[in-house]
């Protein structure tokens, strides 16, 4: 009977390790397991350029005609440019240049933007189109897009006037009517008159040419830059009574999204900055940075 207690204890021991060993397995057994579902894939940039070496000197050189009425020293400081300030240089960029003359002055800013998704089951292409969806929304374009073909493009929405123009919003092509009656200069009875040359002048002022469909100049989604493009141009009165024009061209190329903003103020207050001028400019830059980017 003394050593009762003693195979009482040993028994207690062994069933104590068998216990133990088991929870250990158990844990083991518990370890959260691989995950299944593949992440989205990246996008295609993982790298931004270097946004004051983006647009090259003979371009600069065009947007910024003021540039060459100044010293040899201030042409390099204006082409040089200034950089945006930025905390992550892998993430977003920026640079803009402004050249000031007797007669006008102009600037250029560009601002490149790398879209990354911290969500798994979202790529970074898919994120970046929210992110550039965004932006043309608060654009506010009127609802059609013509095509420089003339023809009007289907966008599922109803047709936005001339009068219709978004406050604020540039207005550069006029209303186009069908008919002989509404030809430039056209007389009532379908001839034409001394009205000829004050229609021609017109519509050539207009960006059109006479007896021919007025160019789309006005603010409208681009169909043949990056993946997504839009036209903004805006006409806002600057100081007592010049006027100031900006255009800004937005693209979307894989999970990139730049954008150009592109402004001219004359001096004298008479003058409005021309629109198609400008638009075609600010185009060309666009074209040349998704080349650019694509390389």
């Amino acid at each position: 009977m003394a050593y009762v207690p003693g195979a009482v204890l040993i028994v207690a021991l062994v069933a104590g390790c068998s216990a133990g060993t088991e929870g250990d397995a158990s844990a083991t057994d518990s370890k959260p397991g691989t995950l299944s579902a593949s992440a989205a894939p990246p996008g295609k940039y993982r790298t931004l350029p270097e946004a004051c070496r983006a647009i090259p000197l003979a371009t600069l050189k065009d947007l910024l005609p003021g540039a060459a009425q100044l010293p040899e020293v201030q042409q390099e400081q204006v082409y040089e440019g200034t950089p945006a300030g930025t905390f992550d240089t892998d993430r977003r960029v920026g640079c803009s240049w402004k050249s000031e003359a007797a007669d006008a002055s102009r600037s250029v800013t560009l601002d490149f933007e790398r879209v990354v998704s911290y969500d798994p089951a979202v790529s970074d292409d898919d994120r970046a189109r929210e992110v550039y969806a965004k932006k043309e929304e608060a654009a506010d374009l009127p609802s059609a897009s013509v095509p420089s073909d003339g023809t009007e493009k289907e966008t599922g929405k109803a047709p936005v006037s001339s009068e219709g123009s978004p406050p604020g919003k540039t207005d550069a092509t006029p209303g186009a009517g069908t008919g002989p009656e509404s030809s430039p200069g056209a007389d009532a009875d379908g001839g034409t008159g001394s009205g000829d040359a004050a229609g021609g002048t017109e519509d050539a002022a207009d960006g059109g040419t006479a007896g021919s469909p007025a160019e789309n100049l006005r603010p409208r989604v681009l169909d043949t830059l990056g993946d997504s493009a839009f036209l903004d141009d805006l006409l806002t009165p600057a100081g007592s009574a010049a006027q100031q024009r900006t255009v800004s061209v937005v693209f979307r190329t894989s999970n990139v999204i730049v954008t150009i903003r592109y402004t001219a103020q004359p001096a004298l207050s008479t003058e409005v900055p021309d629109s198609k001028e400008l638009q075609e400019k600010a185009q060309a830059l666009g074209e040349k940075l998704v080349n650019g980017l694509s390389e």
